[in-house]
């Protein structure tokens, strides 16, 4: 769960920097919609784990569209590039999975 919950933030980050940072008109369009399909993946990963992977595939687009669109500012270029790889580090996290042991009664 503490993956998934760092890509939503990561998501929310990405949505807001979209309108906070200096964009092209494609690159501000590319980065908001990846930050609500961020957060969307990461939250139904919670549910369905293979949804992750989705965010894998978002941030692999992510940093290339970081170099392929042009840019206002450096800045924007690497905080796009940063995120994406942080959200493709996380969303190769396996789920966190509490496994209690299997206990039987004891006999006496």
């Amino acid at each position: 769960m503490a993956a998934r919950t760092l890509n939503v933030l990561l998501g929310i980050w990405l949505f807001i920097s979209a309108f906070i940072w200096p964009h092209t008109s494609a690159q501000m369009t590319n980065t908001w919609i990846l930050g609500v399909l961020c957060v969307v993946f990461a939250l139904i990963a919670t549910k369905v784990d293979q949804v992750r992977f989705l965010n894998t595939a978002l941030a692999i687009w992510l940093f290339v569209s970081a170099f392929v669109l042009t840019t206002q500012s450096a800045g924007t270029r690497w905080n796009n590039a940063l995120v994406a790889i942080a959200v493709f580090i996380i969303s190769l996290a396996p789920p966190d999975r509490l496994q209690l042991p299997n206990r039987t009664p004891r006999t006496v």
